[in-house]
Formats: C-alpha cells, sequence, structure tokens
C-alpha cells in the first residue's frame, strides 16, 4: 500500500477496525474511507454496491460482523448465521467487481472444530464438529474464509483470510450481557471493586443510573454483592488472547507484505489458505479472572457458578507456526495489555463525567 492509497476499512468503530484505523493513520497513510452504519447498511446489497461503484477502494480490511458472547449467540442464531453472510458476501463481491487489489477477510477460530488437536493448525478446519454455542458465527465465518480462497483461485485475486484469536483491548464492548468472556470479567470485577470500596457515585455513572439502591439491584442481578463476584462456568476451560494492536499490526503487515499464493499450506490441493494469528499460549479463565484482580487490585473475592455447560470448549490454542514463517510474531504480554486496557477504560469514564 501506498501512503494515498485508498483504503476501506468496514467495521471501523469496533475493537479490530478501530485499532488498524489507528495503526493506519500513526503509519501516515491518508486516503482512508470509513463509514458508519447509519451511512453505509453492509445487510443492504444495493448499497454495499453503489458505495464501491463511487469510491473504488484498492485496499479493503474486512472487519465488520455481527459479535457478542455465547448467551447472545444462543438467543440470536439466526441473527448471527444471516447477518455475518449477507455483510461479507456484500463486500467480498463487490471488492471483486470493483478490482480492489487487495483484500484481508477477519474470520475467529471458533471455526475450527470443538475436539480439534492441540495446538490447532490451519489444516485442522473440517476435521470435526463446530461447538455448538457458536456454530451459526463459525459456520458464516467459515464461509467467508473459503469465499476469499476460491475468488482467489478462480479469478486471481488477493484475498487473505486471517484467524485471530480471542482478542482483547481499549475499544471493546464491555457491556456484560454482549460482551466477550474477558470484557464481561474486566467489567464485573471493575464494578466488584466500586462496590466493596463503596465509591457508589461512580458506581451510579457506570451502570447509568439514579440511585445507589438501583445500583446494587442491578449488581444483584449479575451476582455481585459488597465482597465478592461471581462469574460464569467453572473457571477451568482455557483461552488464547492477544492484543488488538498486535492483530491492527499484523494485518497490515500482511496486506504490506503477504500475497495469497504465500498462505497456501497445500499446494497439490490449494487448500486452507487462511492464516491463525496468536500467541500460542493459553490461560485458564480462572487464571485470567485472578490476574484481573490483581491488576485492578480488588480486595473482594471471586468465585465460579460452577456450570459446566457455560465454559464453552475447554481448550482452543493455536498454532502460530505459519504466521511466524511469513515474518510476523505478536509482542503484548497478556498482563500489560490488560493493564493498558484498565488505564484507557478510566481514562474515558472519567472524560464522560
Amino acid at each position: 500500500m501506498l501512503k494515498n492509497s485508498k483504503i476501506y476499512i468496514a467495521g471501523h468503530r469496533g475493537l479490530i477496525g478501530s485499532a488498524i484505523f489507528e495503526k493506519l493513520q500513526k503509519q501516515g497513510y491518508k486516503n482512508i474511507i470509513c463509514k458508519t452504519h447509519a451511512e453505509l447498511d453492509l445487510l443492504n446489497q444495493q448499497a454495499v454496491k453503489e458505495f464501491f461503484e463511487k469510491e473504488r477502494p484498492e485496499y479493503v480490511f474486512f472487519c465488520a460482523a455481527k459479535v457478542g458472547g455465547m448467551l447472545m449467540q444462543l438467543k440470536q442464531r439466526a441473527e448471527f448465521l444471516y447477518d455475518n453472510l449477507t455483510m461479507q458476501n456484500n463486500v467480498i463481491y463487490n471488492s471483486y467487481l470493483q478490482g480492489v487489489k487487495k483484500l484481508l477477510y477477519l474470520g475467529s477460530i471458533c471455526v475450527y472444530p470443538e475436539k480439534a488437536n492441540l495446538p490447532i493448525k490451519e489444516d485442522d478446519l473440517f476435521e470435526g464438529k463446530l461447538q455448538y454455542n457458536n456454530e451459526p458465527y463459525a459456520i458464516a465465518k467459515i464461509a467467508g474464509l473459503k469465499m476469499c480462497e476460491f475468488y482467489s483461485l478462480q479469478y486471481g485475486v488477493d484475498y487473505i483470510s486471517i484467524l485471530p484469536v480471542s482478542v482483547y483491548g481499549s475499544n471493546d464492548n464491555f457491556d456484560i450481557n454482549t460482551a466477550h468472556v474477558q470484557a464481561a470479567i474486566f467489567r464485573k470485577i471493575y464494578l466488584a471493586k466500586l462496590l466493596n470500596e463503596k465509591k457508589y457515585e461512580n458506581l451510579k455513572n457506570d451502570l447509568g443510573v439514579k440511585t445507589k439502591e438501583e445500583a446494587l439491584k442491578n449488581l444483584a442481578k449479575i451476582n455481585i454483592d459488597e465482597n465478592s463476584v461471581k462469574l460464569l462456568g467453572t473457571g477451568n476451560s482455557k483461552r488464547e488472547f492477544l492484543h488488538c494492536d498486535d492483530l491492527a499490526e499484523a494485518s497490515v503487515f500482511i496486506m504490506n507484505n503477504i500475497s495469497f499464493k504465500d498462505t497456501i499450506s497445500n499446494e497439490q490441493q490449494k487448500t486452507n489458505s487462511h492464516i491463525n494469528i496468536g500467541t500460542g499460549y493459553d490461560i485458564s479463565i480462572k487464571e485470567l479472572a485472578f490476574m484481573i484482580k490483581d491488576i485492578l487490585d480488588y480486595k473482594g473475592n471471586i468465585c465460579f457458578e460452577n456450570l459446566k455447560e457455560n465454559d464453552g470448549t475447554i481448550r482452543k490454542v493455536v498454532d502460530t507456526t505459519k504466521m511466524k514463517s511469513l515474518g510476523w510474531s505478536y509482542k503484548i504480554d497478556l498482563k500489560d495489555g490488560l493493564t493498558k486496557m484498565y488505564y484507557d477504560y478510566l481514562e474515558k469514564k472519567e472524560k464522560k463525567q
């Protein structure tokens, strides 16, 4: 990409899209196109067609998605499948029609089978059944990465798919009802800390309520009292976490240095061209919770509801050999990244008060 190349980021307000936007700006890219949902509904085929015909971007980062935590995915299975399929189909197809030079598609490691061998390799994609809770999202993402692969093979375009592990960072969604696991745990422990320290004004401001009684009522619904916080599951399942700034750096690196032909893992069959993006190290949810407890200096107790059905897949950690061989590795340690997220969260809250 040249500094004046026309770059479109689909989903620029999300955790990953905003990190890529900031990374590009810092590196001096000056011709970045961003559209809010109100300005461009990616579910609207005609609107997407007209956008690409008018703007004709040279490079596309596809970061848009309908996302959410386990409970949200269980309640909205149809929407998670339809919305994600439709958005990515519209963007990928119109990128092809308008001659986009390169497209980077962001998937997720949830596309891999629930009982895949560990660490998970790119070639493990179809080696078993998907995890039920996030099956609709996974099916949509599999379709997207295969669409990129098939278009690249059939039409000679340069569309690359990456599969990041669980991503976290300062611009995450911290709504406990819809957040991913790390953001939900962070927010619960932060609220428990405010209550434990009797910082009722901060607590009311964070929850957006007017009275202490209303705040306490809301906290009780999510298992937080003056001395403890109860978290979902057993805490025994393990996940791999990647800071959004690392993912943004990897995304820009790939866009500038990697071509589709470099991603083929099986030259004979020309399949599984996607790339795992992670650290190669996982941590239990219980360890994560106590790490956040230490960072926030929360003095109360942390416990778990001990319902195995809320654990999801027991363990997820990926093989990052392919990405390393292409020249990129992560840099941000989990504790450092979580600490930065905490202080950025506090700064945003202070600005709103």
